[in-house]
């Protein structure tokens, strides 16, 4: 392997799409066909380059991204195999971050699914272009002229096909190739071996119509192509070819493969088009960026001093943490000191690897453009900018977005709670999509994930990594308290224990306020009765009642309290005794109101074939859900809803089982609203048994 690549000689693709479409056994064909490896790998047996971690061996499905490398025709190809499963979402945007084009990877029976829809949408807003690929084309009911039709439909008139199965289905081996005007036929299992022969009778029709398409599609992409192909009737081979390249990256012309993976069927000309036409880093040559002051920087291909994005850390037992990263300027070797402008510390690199998964290959230099992995960073983390220390840079920072379920971690041993800490740091620190809080006033430590499938690989590495004995519970919801109607109180405090006793009386009224406006504490004492010095005793009285709940520990909100009268002693009365009063006035006045309990709602957009929408809103109206409308999207539904919190937990589990993997949805807090009379209730009773064996338990 070549590692002193020319940045115009480096491929960096991240192969993409939704969960099942075939993109690891593409990437061990890419590999098998090229020579990096012998013998193409088996997902059932745990055998595939790209899945070598436990949890995606157990699974059967990548949960991280694989690092892998080969040549082909003098080109090195740095190949990101992403996870199909949108839980893991944050892989995928870090390789598509440092990648330079995207293979949009559909299966053939299945057509193009939301996974697709968003890795796709991804990719665009990272200015990169695509390549489709149709996997899976030897697969029974396949449906390739249907999924290029949809193709077409989805992603605009720019998709054409560059070949045609032949014989899809079961023995799938022949296709007809577009630019060579040929039909190969391939010897499946064969390292992608195939055979030219020209195209007779109506494949022969077809394909000079598809060349002819072709070349007006390549004319069109470019003002000067176009004028020549009106001046002289068409383009030269020269002409033709030169313009293919130009035309992808403008996304004028998306092209489309149809493969079989499994068999290596198609690989090898999707290799050539890579090589001869896919985008290199020459075609993102600058990148724009900032000083540490925070003024724009161009960083450019050809600049001397190094800037380097670290897009992914992991932690492997046999090499330590590991940093992901790729060059946009400059030459980085080991022992080299660079500045991590993120975290404003200095790291020494370690030694230097290209990656074919758990395989290493030291190297002794990296160059602009390319992509490897080092070791032994002190505190360099996902997402983090290494630059030279007389030129520090930080780079654009990934937005991610929110996380999708939510659940509490519990602890199975006592004596844990250090290294449960230190662990879920390091688990955020690799993956920004995973985030934690220790939630004080529901006592718990709530962890939010893109899904279920991430929260339990996070939960399983957590006990690996750190031994310890941590399990996942369905989290509190943080209801609320309020009143719907106004009372008052009168209250008297009055201890006597020998000597200087306590003394406060309070007379207070309460009020419903405007939702959201929290606890307004105000006072209209007229006379002397009460000292003006022990207003805020009463109002921390007050907030303290309001901390803790009165129907069943909930903080109270949306209420305005009037301390409007009492009365005090010359020698009993101070702080801590009005204090007292204005707790208990409080509790009273609230008691005597009409209360009720509030619940958080969340607004939430599900995304699902048209197929499935009558199951998700039946699903949504079963769990108290409003429906506030229905859009479309391409051949996508958009539902948009409000749901209670309580009603969402495990919601994406039970999409994902209601539209067979193809459904996703997002989330986010609306608004507090009353609760039905009738879950009140239990609502109440289940807080006050917990919260009093809480107080046996202490």
């Amino acid at each position: 392997m070549t590692t002193h690549n020319e940045p115009a000689n480096i491929r960096n693709v991240a192969i993409v799409g939704h969960a099942s479409s075939g993109k690891t056994m593409l990437a061990e064909a890419m590999l098998t066909c090229s020579g990096a490896i012998s013998r193409m790998g088996n997902i059932a047996e745990g055998t595939t380059v790209s899945d070598y971690h436990v949890s995606e061996k157990q699974r059967q499905i990548s949960v991280q991204t694989a690092l892998l490398h080969t040549e082909w025709m003098g080109k090195k190809l740095n190949i990101l195999d992403t996870p199909g499963y949108l839980d893991f979402v944050g892989e995928v945007l870090g390789a598509l971050r440092v990648a330079d084009f995207a293979l949009v990877v559909i299966h053939a029976q299945h057509g193009i699914g939301v996974g697709t829809e968003r890795t796709w949408n991804y990719a665009s807003q990272q200015g990169i272009p695509k390549i489709l690929v149709v996997n899976a084309v030897d697969k029974q009911n396949e449906h390739f002229e249907q999924v290029l039709a949809d193709a077409r439909s989805h992603y605009g008139k720019g998709v054409f096909p560059l070949n045609i199965p032949i014989n899809p289905g079961p023995g799938f081996n022949q296709v007809l190739d577009v630019l060579r005007n040929e039909i190969l036929t391939y010897q499946p299992n064969d390292r992608g071996k195939y055979r030219e022969e020209p195209a007779q009778g109506p494949w022969k029709d077809r394909v000079t119509q598809l060349h002819k398409e072709l070349i007006e599609h390549i004319a069109e992409s470019e003002d000067a192509l176009l004028t020549k192909f009106f001046e002289k009737g068409g383009l030269t081979e020269e002409e033709f070819r030169s313009g293919i390249h130009t035309a992808v990256q403008k996304q004028h012309f998306i092209p489309l493969f149809c493969v079989s993976a499994q068999t290596d069927v198609g690989v090898a000309r999707l290799l050539d088009f890579i090589a001869k036409y896919g985008s290199s880093p020459v075609d993102r040559s600058t990148i724009q960026a900032q000083n540490t002051s925070g003024a724009p920087v161009t960083i450019r291909l050809q600049d001397a001093e190094p800037v380097v994005h670290v897009f992914k850390t992991m932690s492997e037992a046999h090499f330590g943490e590991l940093s992901f990263f790729r060059i946009y300027s400059g030459t980085v070797r080991p022992g080299m000191d660079l500045f991590n402008s993120d975290r404003n510390i200095t790291e020494r690199i370690g030694p230097l690897y290209i990656l074919n998964g758990r395989e290493r290959s030291a190297v002794h230099e990296l160059r602009a453009g390319d992509i490897g992995a080092t070791v032994k960073l002190k505190d360099t983390h996902t997402g983090n900018t290494l630059s030279s220390p007389k030129r520090p840079i930080v780079l654009p920072r990934a937005e991610y977005p929110g996380a999708t379920i939510h659940a509490a971690l519990q602890s199975g041993a006592k004596g844990e709670e250090d290294k449960i800490a230190a662990g879920l740091a390091a688990l955020h620190q690799e993956d920004p999509t995973f985030i934690f809080r220790v939630d004080s006033e529901l006592h718990q430590t709530i962890i939010s994930a893109q899904g279920e499938l991430h929260l339990e690989v996070l939960v399983e590495r957590l006990q690996r990594r750190f031994n310890v004995h941590v399990s996942l519970a369905e989290p509190k919801v943080p209801y609320r308290e309020t009143i719907k109607s106004p009372s008052d109180s009168k209250y008297r405090h009055k201890k006597q224990t020998g000597g200087a006793g306590q003394f406060a009386e309070v007379w207070m009224r309460i009020s419903p306020a405007e939702r959201d406006s929290g606890v307004e504490f105000t006072q209209s004492l007229s006379g002397q009765n009460v000292d003006r010095v022990y207003v805020p005793a009463v109002e921390r009285g007050v907030q303290t009642a309001c901390h803790e709940g009165i129907l069943g520990g909930y903080k109270v909100v949306d209420v305005k309290v009037d301390f409007y009268e009492g009365k005090m002693h010359a020698v009993d009365s101070n702080d801590i005794s009005f204090q007292i009063a204005g707790y208990f006035a409080f509790k009273d006045a609230f008691a005597k109101a009409r209360s009720c309990l509030l619940e958080p709602i969340h607004d939430i957009e599900v995304r699902i074939p048209e197929d499935y929408l009558g199951k998700v809103m039946g699903d949504l109206s079963s769990r108290r859900g409003r429906i506030l409308g229905v859009d479309v999207d391409g051949q996508f539904q958009v539902i948009k809803a409000q749901v209670p919190a309580r009603e969402l937990y495990r919601y994406s589990s039970n999409l994902r089982s209601l539209t067979g993997g193809r459904g996703i949805h997002s989330e986010k807090f609306s608004h507090y609203e009353e609760m039905p009379q009738e879950l009140e209730q239990r609502v109440i009773e289940e807080s006050r048994k917990r919260n009093g064996e809480r107080k046996i338990a202490a």
